[in-house]
């Protein structure tokens, strides 16, 4: 989810759920390390419960970019050992880390000495020839020796070699009963299942044999799913805003962070799937993404014309 899930979008998705947890962007140690931190970490108080996922594989550089998330105030770390894509292998961290369960357990263990806060993992099931049966196994083994209690688990083996990112979200089969059995057998561990899933019937479908469900592209690109989140899911039956509702109040944030200099269209290229499958939602899109550039218009006003667009929504 590089360049989509950054505080903008977070700050619209949880417009639509108040309790869905939320996941940055991977941020690798060495952009917190040598780069513009405040630029991955700054955050807006309303995306709370937020977690900050890294992409590392020096446990003293984790530990270090750890504390800092701490210190920014986030709800988790997380460590990625899923990402396959060919920067990520370069610098010796993402899915390539399923090969070595113990340098992960390394980086686990420095990092939660350095915070008080939940250290997660997100992983694959497997890479290349591995045997996702036991190498899975070996892996969440290892690894909770040294102290994290949660998985994310994607339930695809990545194929490092050969697939490319997008295809190695496609076209290694998912392998959900394998997921289902190590939560069985792992009884002392949150396990959360990754993958192909897209609806709410899907999801609360798989909360029978796991712990959590985190929903990825689907999300981003049909935000408006969250909406019954809350109450199906968390037992909260606060009242469910309208996709124009959220559009005014996410109007609202656009204006206060143009004022501070954000161009429009950072913001605007995250809402275009709020409007998916209603009446109007193609001029919708369109409109925006005719009007996000060279307007001098505050963005509410441009958010609130293109909702005018469209036909009745829930």
């Amino acid at each position: 989810m590089m360049d989509w899930t950054d505080r903008h979008d977070r700050y619209l998705l949880r417009l639509i759920s108040r309790h869905a947890l939320l996941y940055t962007e991977m941020v690798t140690t060495g952009a917190l390390i040598h780069g513009e931190r405040a630029r991955f970490l700054r955050h807006d108080a309303a995306e709370h419960p937020v977690a900050l996922q890294l992409g590392g594989s020096d446990p003293a550089d984790l530990a270090t970019c750890a504390a800092m998330g701490a210190d920014y105030g986030y709800d988790e770390i997380n460590l990625n050992v899923g990402c396959p894509s060919d920067r990520v292998q370069a610098g010796t961290f993402g899915a390539c880390l399923m090969a070595e369960p113990d340098l992960v357990a390394r980086c686990i263990e420095a990092m939660n000495k350095a915070v008080a806060i939940p250290v997660t993992v997100k992983c694959r099931i497997g890479i290349d020839d591995q045997e996702p049966e036991t190498a899975l196994r070996r892996f969440i083994a290892t690894v909770k020796e040294a102290g994290c209690t949660r998985f994310i688990i994607h339930a695809r083996k990545a194929w490092l070699k050969g697939l490319s990112p997008k295809e190695n979200r496609d076209i290694p089969p998912l392998d959900y009963p394998l997921v289902h059995a190590i939560a069985r057998e792992n009884p002392d561990l949150d396990i959360v299942i990754n993958g192909g899933i897209v609806t709410l019937e899907q999801t609360e479908s798989q909360l029978r044999h796991v712990d959590g469900v985190m929903m990825g592209r689907e999300a981003y690109r049909h935000p408006y799913i969250l909406a019954e989140v809350d109450r199906r899911l968390y037992g909260d039956d606060h009242p469910i805003p309208s996709r124009k509702e959220i559009a005014g109040l996410y109007g609202e944030y656009i204006d206060r962070q143009m004022a501070e200099g954000v161009p429009l269209i950072a913001m605007t290229r995250h809402i275009l799937g709020l409007m998916q499958g209603c009446p109007g939602a193609r001029a919708w899109r369109r409109y925006l993404s005719e009007n996000a550039a060279g307007d001098d218009r505050p963005g509410s006003a441009i958010l609130r014309h293109a909702a005018s667009l469209v036909g009745d929504t829930p």
